[in-house]
């Protein structure tokens, strides 16, 4: 119970990450036609685009700012960051919160929400109200962990930068580099000052972790919907059967979305075959109904935790199982989250376009967008009590 709490409360030091970055989580059935089919991304996009009157003239507003800029700008112009950030309006002209212009860091940070791997050197951290930044924890297995890095340890400097004030962003890309590469920083753990040199790698962030509570109930906490996580989870619950588990809470609690072949993978360990998953629509209004292609679902007591951060991928497993009887679902109120977005690579080192194409709804055919899944057992988790409220009635439903 106690590695339960510890984990709540380090959720909760998350929220503002999650909550900063809930729109950038992809949940896209077909990331992988456009990441692996369609290579030159950004020409089959020209070979759609006519020359209209509207472009000319947008093109001469720009050519008029331009003029003025170099005329009258005190300061030193950077052509191709103003370029990248008027893509960045223009396409958040939309009022689509959803769909926007990605620059290249930003494109392979999604890309390590997709893939679950990133080359670094494996940490959380955080900046504190001084402007410090602290490690929250080293990532298993991680070249941080090797080198003993510590929760709590302040990173002062990065070879030999100050980045005390710094912007975490700042400071994540300026740890992060090419494999094999090293960086050394300055920590500050106490008041005694350690430095280490750590070599970059590929690290793998665990999407996800099991136990086995008091009552012989199972537990499997699952962070996004990345690649393979479907696997793990089936691996999860073939080893509580081995136990003689057979309820099961998976905690979605926190876990804003991912791939949404994954959560349809992930659905189908429960839903018996033939059954409606998911109902998608796209632009014409086409309606594509999924459905279930296991004979042999996993015959289990199963309860689901979710709360008002549990958005996208999660939601769609969410409603497959309530409205299909495989589970009962607990907590708050899903976000609302239930369209789909499709990715376009613009050609190598050039960032991309995430653009909204689809929007699903629940196997009933009630909508999600903008109004979330109302748990069967609606429970608030009071943060100023040590006592997890929603596990305990998880566990309380299973008993």
């Amino acid at each position: 119970m106690e590695n339960s709490k510890k984990d709540k409360i380090y959720r909760i030091i998350m929220l503002i990450v999650i909550t900063a970055t809930i729109t950038f989580m992809i949940t896209s059935i077909g990331v992988y036609n456009y990441l692996t089919k369609t290579p030159d991304g950004i020409e089959a996009l020209l070979e759609k685009i006519t020359i209209s009157k509207n472009t000319e003239d947008l093109n001469k507003k720009f050519e008029l700012i331009k003029q003025h800029l170099e005329q009258y700008y005190i300061g030193e112009i950077d052509e191709k960051s103003m370029a990248e950030m008027a893509l960045k309006g223009y396409v958040a002209g939309l009022g689509d919160e959803y769909t926007e212009y990605l620059l290249q860091d930003e494109y392979e940070e999604l890309m390590v929400s997709v893939t679950g791997d990133y080359i670094g050197i494996g940490i959380y951290m955080a900046s504190d109200v001084e402007g410090n930044i602290v490690v929250l924890m080293p990532i298993k297995n991680s070249p941080a962990e090797e080198a003993g890095l510590k929760e709590g340890d302040k990173i002062i400097s990065i070879d030999g930068e100050s980045c005390v004030g710094m912007e975490t962003e700042l400071v994540s890309n300026k740890i992060k580099g090419k494999e094999g590469t090293k960086v050394e920083l300055e920590i500050l753990r106490g008041d005694e000052t350690i430095k280490k040199t750590i070599e970059r790698r590929t690290v793998k962030i665990e999407d996800s972790r099991s136990e086995v509570l008091e009552g012989n109930i199972g537990y499997i906490q699952l962070s996004t919907f990345d690649t393979d996580c479907s696997k793990n989870i089936k691996n999860y619950l073939l080893k509580f059967k081995e136990q003689g588990i057979n309820s099961v809470i998976i905690d979605l609690r926190d876990n804003t979305g991912g791939i949404v072949t994954e959560a349809i993978d992930f659905s189908e360990l429960f839903v018996e075959k033939g059954n409606i998953i998911m109902r998608s629509y796209n632009k014409i209004a086409k309606e594509t109904v999924v459905e279930s292609s296991n004979s042999n679902p996993f015959d289990m007591n199963v309860v689901i935790l979710v709360n008002e951060y549990s958005a996208s991928a999660t939601e769609i497993v969410t409603a497959a199982l309530k409205d299909n009887g495989a589970a009962t679902i607990v907590g708050t109120v899903t976000y609302g989250k239930g369209v789909m977005q499709n990715i376009v690579p613009l050609s190598e080192g050039n960032g991309a376009l995430k653009v909204t194409v689809e929007e699903f709804k629940t196997p009933k055919g009630d909508k999600i967008n903008k109004v979330g899944i109302t748990p069967d057992v609606i429970v608030e988790d009071n943060t100023e009590t040590k006592e997890d409220e929603q596990l305990q009635k998880a566990i309380e439903i299973l008993k």
